[in-house]
């Protein structure tokens, strides 16, 4: 089953302030044909009355295009947290597969999101404005000049042929310049993370020609992008020119009685001034809607990535609702870890009751940290059954019932307190330091000023590897769930803080279910039992 696609969202606040500004704009030619009707009949007092309208009108018209730009950001806004909602669990479900860079999915988290700004805000309302705007326009034109509306929306029907021929050509061009963004992001960002091994092995000049490569890709790509923008910036403003050149040579041979045919229609001064003034603005939206056109590519080309990011990744199955507080046995059955490059990892078979201790033994690489990842829902599961207390599940359907502890504990900006409430953020201060002395954080807490309130890095600057891992246990000890999952728990730890961290556990298994993979023999001999992996 794939995701459904991340459909485009319609915008109407910055939509009606663009249409409160035509109609603006009309006030305006109006106001300024009235001016000049009085102005030429020397009716001094309705002169300057309609100059205030015009000034009015223009006033309004700056504060109406200013009001419309915070409309817009607001409507991006919105449209962009509901492309979020639908983009960051797929993002975040993806780091179980492997086959894509990091870099690229923060690519597409932040850059593609931060490009629907501009699509939603800015290029989505003008879209509508370019359609309804015009005809707008022409309808007030209409009123006064029949023959110079005719004329606007005739030059309108090849400017938007040729326009149509353009955006085909745009769209494949933005396309290609969204994905090679995409890479070179993507390389950026995970050989910044190598880059000690970069070093280490002096490949420096390699990355750097991989880096280059990417760079001149997306400048070769932009370059195609800007042509065609510039081709249909060229193609409007000449159309442009000639529809207005058009109203005013008819409305001038109209006045002088020069025309060399007959029209249906007898202009005066005012009429034909008012159709000269707002001929401009027929196109006035079509020419925005140019300047926003990079957005319209990008934008798209962005939904078109992140909708097919979204789809490439079977749905999340439903959240189970499972009792964290009651005891559960937990069973695997032949169970196949499949990840998208073709690897597999199994058969296991294991089942884990409440009251034990469980060591999963095995030599490295044997799929211990694959088993426990996929029970947890970090690693796909590709064959087999999960059952808890006897009814077949999904992993990670069931975490709420689960306390998780891998070889790598992640670490947040914040304090070590900070860092074990992540397990339980209601917890006390008290809950939390008593968790962090069962699980041995009681020589760091004495050895620091601030004890627990110390504050660490994401990289556990100043802790070493086995006060990393306390930190870990300390939150499975805190989550106090029925089924414990622990990986390696005793590596990097002194003998004494292992044995005291294996009596523990032994503790806490007499009403737990307590799974661990592990090397340790002494652990290994405090289990109830040992399913070996081979």
């Amino acid at each position: 089953m794939k995701h459904a696609p991340v459909s485009s969202h319609k915008v109407h606040g910055p939509l009606a302030w663009w249409m409160l500004d035509a109609c603006l704009a009309g006030l305006f030619a109006f106001a300024l044909a009235a001016t000049l009707h009085f102005l030429i009949t020397r009716t001094t007092y309705w002169s300057l009355g309609w100059a205030w309208v015009m000034a009015v009108a223009a006033l309004g018209r700056a504060w109406v295009q200013a009001r419309v730009e915070d409309s817009g950001v607001a409507a991006a806004g919105l449209a962009k947290a509901r492309v979020r909602h639908r983009l960051f669990p797929a993002l975040l479900r993806a780091r179980r597969m492997p086959g894509t860079l990091l870099g690229e999915d923060v690519a597409t988290a932040v850059d593609q999101v931060g490009a629907l700004t501009a699509y939603f805000g800015r290029f989505e309302p003008l879209r509508r404005a370019a359609v309804i705007s015009p005809l707008l326009i022409a309808s007030m034109i209409v009123l006064a000049s029949p023959v110079s509306a005719a004329i606007l929306i005739a030059t309108l029907l090849p400017f938007g042929l040729g326009m149509a021929l353009a955006g085909g050509a745009a769209r494949r061009a933005a396309d290609a310049q969204v994905s090679a963004l995409g890479r070179l992001s993507g390389l950026y960002v995970d050989r910044v993370r190598s880059l000690p091994i970069i070093l280490a092995f002096s490949a420096e000049d390699r990355v750097a020609r991989q880096v280059d490569t990417a760079v001149q890709e997306v400048a070769d790509r932009t370059y195609g992008v800007l042509r065609i923008a510039f081709l249909s910036s060229g193609t409007l403003e000449f159309f442009s020119a000639l529809s207005v050149a058009l109203v005013a040579v008819y409305c001038g041979f109209q006045l002088l009685g020069l025309l060399p045919f007959a029209v249906p229609e007898h202009l005066d001064l005012p009429r034909a001034f008012f159709a000269l003034a707002l001929a401009p603005e027929f196109y006035l939206p079509l020419r925005r809607l140019a300047a926003a056109y990079h957005d319209k590519q990008l934008g798209e080309a962005a939904l078109m990535a992140i909708d097919a990011r979204c789809a490439e990744l079977p749905v999340e199955p439903v959240i189970a609702s499972v009792d964290s507080e009651k005891a559960h046995t937990l069973a695997i059955e032949h169970t196949v870890v499949g990840y998208a490059d073709g690897t597999t990892i199994g058969p296991f078979s294991l089942a884990v009751g409440h009251g034990e201790l469980i060591a999963l033994t095995g030599p490295s690489g044997s799929g211990k940290s694959s088993l426990l990842g996929m029970i947890v829902g970090l690693a796909p599961l590709a064959g087999g059954r999960v059952l808890l207390d006897g009814a077949e599940t999904h992993p990670g359907t069931f975490n709420q019932a689960i306390a998780w502890a891998g070889q790598h504990v992640m670490l947040l900006p914040g304090t070590i307190a900070d860092n074990i409430a992540l397990a339980r953020p209601e917890a006390d201060a008290a809950t939390i330091e008593a968790a962090a002395r069962r699980a041995g954080l009681g020589p760091l807490i004495a050895s620091r000023p601030d004890g627990l309130d110390t504050v660490v890095d994401p990289h556990g600057s100043g802790l070493s590897g086995g006060e990393r891992r306390r930190i870990g246990i300390a939150r499975v000890l805190l989550a106090d769930r029925p089924l414990l999952v622990l990986d390696e728990p005793t590596a990097d730890l002194d003998r004494d803080t292992a044995d005291a961290l294996i009596a523990v556990l032994k503790a806490v298994a007499v009403d737990r279910a307590v799974l661990v993979a592990t090397h340790d023999p002494l652990l290994i001999s405090a289990a109830d039992r040992e399913v070996a992996i081979r």
